[in-house]
């Protein structure tokens, strides 16, 4: 298994369109964890795609040294199919069953192969990942979005893959089933190559992969240790590029000290000539001579001015744009004493199911709280935040909000207009804002010049949220209680940093589910609740939060 590798050389892919994703990249995955990071849209999917066949490359080649399993971010995956049947032990088990009852058909031990534990293997999988009582006759339909992701990863494991690749393994899954997930991969050995914005995940890989410019960069070490390496890369190269400014103009002046010096002199030398008496040839092979010094002098401070111009371009490129949202929100603040939601006896039946049991659930909310809403999937958190806003009325009990206004982010960010500008809903939202602040005010989430008028359509995942958070933390009047459903959901590094660039200067309460521990950590939760059978209990925070 060390001999487990993946390489790419001079990779070349095109969409039909001839849109180009990437030209010529060239690296080696070898044995061991490697976390692959890089913005939303710059082709880490398509990459892991290109590795496991399912594209063909439009140029280069790929090879993977070794029996390969593949996790998509989306399993392809039929509802009626069983437990069995997707990790493909289905005919083995059948085979099995029916030696087991007699059925000595030599088609049955072809079928077996060595494979005679298969049936134990499976269910030991299924334990390690959490669905050690999920039968292997259970139909896919049955199960949450958690619950099928853990069995696409139990599937693959039963290959017994040397080289593994995973594309954003944890999305969907819960708290406890993102830990079942860490340790498994902890312990498995050989090639692993994965995509993911779990930054507790990637910082249990061995080196990070960064995808960026169409270029692949191996850091050593985890995503932590790679954080760290960029930062002081920046530092280094901002300080290069504050020197090669300082070069141009030092150059700039001289040049301009240099033509002032000539035209002194040729001035000067002019009188002189004028006053000597001498010959009209002689004086102008003089005036020839002193003004092709000055040409020549010229020449060099020019073609200084332009190289140490070329330095600032090449010190220039190695800067990293500056992806941070820096606002500040004065009007979303909430007095600590001020009552911002009351909830009791709060009552939801979905179908025959009491979502919080017959007592109801209880909830107060006060000041500006920043509070982690937990539990497994399906026990309501997200009807508990539509009850908060207001889509869901409660069949019993009681709710009363402040004044303030009261704005909910769901997983889907359907909040804007699609087809609207990312300017035109926000005068929507804001249309007492002049446009010119409309425009100062996008340019801090990071819509500059051409990218405000975007169709909202038109935007990434990590874009649309960015958009949908100037919309409603800038409408009037400002929310005082924010909800979020999930809001790092399918979003980059880069989105989340910015989306905890955002929350960091907002000063009502808000209210977010997240399973991400480390989001939650950064964003300063001070009050942890957790839904469990249809109760609310306060809870500390979570350990390796």
């Amino acid at each position: 298994m060390s001999s487990a590798s993946i390489v790419c050389s001079n990779l070349s892919f095109s969409w039909p369109d001839d849109t180009p994703v990437f030209a010529e990249l060239s690296f080696t995955v070898g044995e061991g964890r490697t976390g692959l990071v890089a913005p939303n849209g710059a082709g880490k999917s398509t990459l892991l795609k290109l590795i496991a066949g399912e594209y063909q490359p439009t140029g280069g080649s790929v090879t993977v040294d070794g029996v390969l399993g593949y996790l998509p971010q989306t399993l392809p995956l039929a509802a009626d199919l069983t437990v069995a049947e997707v990790l493909g032990v289905a005919p083995l088990i059948a085979a099995l069953h029916a030696i087991e009852a007699g059925d000595t058909a030599e088609e049955h031990f072809t079928t077996i192969g060595n494979d005679w534990d298969v049936e134990e293997r499976s269910r030991a999988e299924l334990d390690r990942l959490g669905l050690g009582d999920v039968a292997l006759t259970r139909r896919l339909h049955t199960l949450s979005g958690g619950q099928v992701v853990s069995l696409g990863l139990a599937a693959e494991l039963l290959k017994r893959p040397d080289v593994l690749l995973l594309d954003e393994p944890t999305n969907n899954l819960d708290v406890e089933a993102r830990r079942r997930l860490y340790d498994v991969l902890e312990e498995w050995r050989g090639t692993l190559l994965l995509v993911s914005h779990d930054r507790a995940l990637l910082d249990r890989m061995e080196r990070i992969a960064e995808l960026d410019g169409g270029e692949l960069r191996l850091y050593g070490g985890n995503f932590t240790a790679y954080s760290e390496a960029v930062q002081a890369a920046q530092e280094v190269a901002e300080k290069n590029v504050r020197n090669a400014e300082q070069e141009v103009k030092r150059e700039q002046r001289e040049m301009q000290q240099a033509r002032e010096r000539a035209a002194r002199r040729a001035s000067n030398a002019n009188r002189n000539l004028g006053n000597a008496g001498l010959a009209r040839i002689v004086a102008g092979g003089l005036k020839r001579s002193a003004q092709e010094s000055a040409g020549r002098s010229n020449e060099v401070h020019a073609s200084r001015v332009s190289d140490a111009r070329a330095r600032l371009d090449e010190a220039s490129r190695a800067l990293r744009e500056e992806q941070k949202i820096t606002i500040e929100l004065p009007e979303t603040t909430v007095p600590a004493g001020r009552t911002v939601f009351e909830g009791e006896g709060m009552r939801v039946r979905l179908g025959d199911r009491a979502v919080f049991g017959d007592d109801g659930v209880d909830l107060t909310i006060r000041g500006p709280e920043r509070i982690a809403l937990s539990g497994r999937n399906g026990v309501g958190k997200s009807t508990l935040l539509r009850l908060m806003n207001g889509d869901l009325t409660p069949e019993g009990g009681r709710i009363r909000h402040a004044e303030g206004r009261v704005a909910y982010l769901s997983q889907r960010l359907d909040l804007l207009d699609l087809e609207r500008t990312v300017l035109e809903n926000l005068a929507a939202f804001a249309p007492a804002l002049p446009e010119a602040q409309r425009m100062h005010l996008l340019a801090r989430f990071l819509f500059r010049g051409p990218r405000a008028h975007l169709p909202v359509a038109a935007l990434s995942g990590g874009e649309r949220l960015r958009a949908t958070l100037a919309c409603v933390l800038f409408t009037s009047p400002a929310p005082q209680l924010l909800l979020l459903d999930e809001p790092t959901n399918n979003l980059d590094l880069v989105s989340v940093a910015q989306l905890e660039n955002a929350l960091g200067a907002y000063r009502g309460a808000f209210v977010v589910v997240s399973h991400d521990e480390r989001f939650l950590h950064e964003i300063a939760v001070d009050r942890w609740l957790r839904l469990d059978d249809g109760r609310l209990q306060e809870t500390g925070p979570p350990e390796h939060a």
